[in-house]
């Protein structure tokens, strides 16, 4: 079948990397942690790091937006998946090994 083929010639295994340099932007930008948000009514997405609660935050999208460009540019590694579960108000950051990585194509104002 072609789309296995497909996904076999362009996927690779994630070698994984270090989770320290994520969770220390995430906390510059502005991360508060369980206790800090312990008696907050304010509603806030919640942040896991390799399946680990770190804490929660009240802006996402920017933050998203954030950390992909910053994969872009490579200040954190291409491996470290970002994935924003509206629905669920989560965002789940994975630097672990193991993992099937695809390649994608940004395209901004239809240019890659």
């Amino acid at each position: 079948c072609g789309l296995v083929k497909n996904l076999s010639l362009m996927s690779c295994i994630s070698v994984g990397t270090l989770s320290q340099p994520v969770i220390e932007f995430l906390n510059e930008w502005g991360l508060e942690t369980l206790e800090d948000n312990a008696h907050s009514q304010t509603p806030a997405t919640k942040v896991f790091v390799n399946g680990v609660w770190m804490g929660v935050h009240h802006d996402p999208a920017h933050l998203v937006r954030t950390l992909k460009a910053l994969r872009r540019k490579d200040s954190i590694s291409a491996e470290v998946s970002i994935v924003r579960d509206i629905r669920e108000r989560e965002l789940r950051l994975y630097t672990d090994s193991g993992r099937v990585c695809r390649p994608l194509f940004a395209v901004e104002r239809q240019q890659l």
